[in-house]
């Protein structure tokens, strides 16, 4: 099978069972010039690979990224479990180069930047070596990035508490959260959240508007301007109503909620492999205040690189915080703001004593 061929066989997060096999050719520059794209294969982790809403980021991400565009191609990152699934699937002709330092093997060939790639392509390591330079990676090394927060001008959390007004957008969240089924409150709540009721607001992440839509996001919800403020909440509740959807496994409604806001803030495949963990060291996936402190777990590599967790590291801090904050606001608006007629009212499926939820970050036996 030449490689072209078999880079169309195998589009995974976590690698394939493809049996090593040295008949299966390596693409080399010309041929993955040919395809248009370049397969990487890396660790997931903060310093390496991972997914934020639904854009990838990490160290090793942003290097091999910076090299296929030089390269005049897109990028597909294969994640993998080890350093030995990593190898064979290089030997196997199943990616082109593995992005993550690594000392010399036997049968491949190491470039400048410390990656392998395949005997069968030395034209792809030289285009490596001629492309990296010396503290390139210290240069897109920042660890303070992940953690700068959106570029917004925030309001006050209530606008007029005596005459029962949240936001300037009240209206708009009355009328889009009825054909969610929320409690309008609850998306203010999100919305401040998200982005401190800033329509101009830009985080780190490229995420813009009232609710923070990724562009990725925003063109499937159909927006095609987010700081338009009623296109931006209602291309949210689009995307809010699909992740409603995927998680119908869990009733009633209001059970789902703190799951579709974690979805939300750090990408559903995150939260279910929250409830994979939950339902392997025996909790209920299907009750929040189990998954909740899972979340946590999912940024120590002890629990982000077990099998079952299918879509590795994951900021779970920042998920963990985001839905406690919103459920907790949205607990304020319910007594500050009036309810209006023709939104439901779900309650929240926290308990209400939130003093009584370890929320600390909890050591659980493997």
């Amino acid at each position: 099978m030449g490689c072209n061929e078999q880079r169309n066989t195998t589009s995974s997060v976590f690698g394939s069972d493809v049996e090593n096999d040295s008949s299966v050719a390596s693409c080399d520059l010309y041929e993955i010039q040919q395809s248009g794209e370049l397969i990487a294969t890396t660790l997931s982790g903060p310093d390496t690979y991972f997914e934020y809403r639904g854009r990838g980021f990490g160290l090793q991400h942003d290097l091999v990224e910076t090299f296929a565009k030089s390269i005049g191609v897109r990028l597909r990152i294969e994640v993998a479990h080890d350093t030995i699934e990593m190898l064979r699937r290089l030997k196997a002709g199943e990616v082109d180069i593995v992005a993550m330092e690594m000392p010399k093997e036997e049968g491949v060939l190491q470039t400048r930047a410390k990656w392998l790639v395949g005997t069968d392509a030395p034209l792809l390591a030289e285009a490596v070596d001629e492309w990296y330079k010396p503290g390139m990676a210290d240069s897109l090394r920042n660890p303070t990035t992940i953690n700068l927060p959106a570029r917004r001008n925030s309001r006050p959390p209530m606008l007029d508490a005596a005459a029962g007004r949240i936001s300037e957008y009240d209206a708009l969240f009355q009328r889009n959260a009825t054909s969610l089924g929320w409690d309008w409150r609850l998306l203010a709540a999100q919305c401040y959240q998200e982005s401190g009721f800033d329509p101009k607001a830009v985080s780190w992440a490229g995420a813009k508007g009232l609710m923070q839509l990724m562009p990725a996001t925003a063109s499937l919800m159909g927006v095609s301007d987010v700081f338009d403020a009623n296109a931006n909440i209602e291309g949210a509740v689009r995307y809010l109503r699909q992740l409603d959807r995927s998680f119908s496994d869990i009733s009633p409604q209001s059970a789902r909620i703190p799951y579709v806001l974690a979805a939300y803030n750090g990408g559903a495949n995150h939260v279910r492999d929250a409830m994979a963990l939950t339902q392997h060291q025996g909790g209920n996936p299907r009750i929040w205040r189990d998954v909740e402190p899972r979340l946590l777990l999912l940024a120590q590599p002890a629990y982000y690189q077990l099998s079952i967790v299918k879509y590795g590291y994951l900021r779970g801090s920042e998920t963990h915080d985001y839905v406690r904050q919103t459920m907790d606001r949205w607990a304020q608006y319910r007594g500050q703001a009036r309810h209006q007629s023709g939104a439901s009212t779900p309650q929240p499926a926290i308990r209400k004593k939130r003093d009584t939820i370890v929320v600390q970050r909890p050591v659980i036996p493997l």
